[in-house]
């Protein structure tokens, strides 16, 4: 592991006197695989909302690459390399994979501010292709989002998030919804097409049997802190 992405020091969320987090500091290192767990409530979305920028923390300090991101809009984090999924994937239902991919790559680059510039051009078409064969959508290319499993759905998604070309990713839940069948099958394509990139990577997920087999890391999440931080086989055992 390299220099640290993240570091967070002193972090507190309060809602209406209620503490959503708690105090919570940590560092995450590049091309780490960090997974966070915890019961519902425990803090673990409204972490990843502070940390991209839905959410403004009420104190503390985040840092991505040692420049303090606390109170960013989305936009901005976007720019800086910072990019997420959600548990309910975030598509353009009646557009193909391929357009939506085309449209991440749009966003990336401002190109959505020029109205009238067309994007299946060679140029973005390439891109969205090679996209595509990274995250094993090749044959979805031409189908409708709303024709797609939630599987595929889940995929195209985080797709989308890594068409910004992200150092830092957050991923909700990316297995949520997902036949168990396909949960595995899933996670190595998603697992195999970051680390190829060198994406350093945070996620949320309720399913231990995803959490042993490939985070690096596991933090552990309870009432806004961070009660376990360690090897996956260590908390997960505790």
């Amino acid at each position: 592991m390299g220099d640290h992405v993240l570091e967070v020091s002193n972090l507190t969320m309060q809602f209406y006197g209620i503490k959503a987090l708690d105090n919570i500091g940590m560092t995450i290192s590049a091309e780490e695989f960090v997974g966070i767990v915890g019961t519902n409530g425990s803090g673990k979305t409204t972490f990843v909302n502070v940390m991209t920028g839905y959410l403004t923390p009420s104190s503390g300090s985040v840092k991505v690459l040692g420049r303090e991101i606390g109170g960013l809009h989305p936009f901005h984090l976007t720019r800086m390399g910072v990019s997420r999924s959600f548990q309910i994937a975030q598509l353009f239902l009646e557009l193909t994979v391929e357009e939506n991919l085309l449209l991440s790559l749009a966003a990336r680059e401002n190109v959505y501010r020029k109205v009238r510039m067309p994007l299946k051009t060679k140029h973005y078409l390439k891109e969205a292709r090679e996209l595509m064969n990274l995250f094993k959508l090749e044959k979805r290319a031409n189908s409708k989002c709303l024709e797609l499993p939630g599987g595929d759905r889940k995929v195209l998604d985080i797709a989308m998030a890594f068409a910004l070309r992200p150092v830092l990713m957050f991923l909700d839940e990316p297995t949520s919804g997902v036949s168990t069948e396909e949960k595995f099958q899933i996670m190595e394509i998603l697992v195999e097409a970051l680390q190829e990139r060198g994406v350093t990577v945070v996620f949320i997920e309720h399913d231990m049997e995803i959490v042993q087999k490939f985070a690096h890391r596991v933090l552990d999440f309870d009432e806004g802190k961070i009660i376990a931080d360690g090897l996956p086989e260590e908390v997960l055992q505790n």
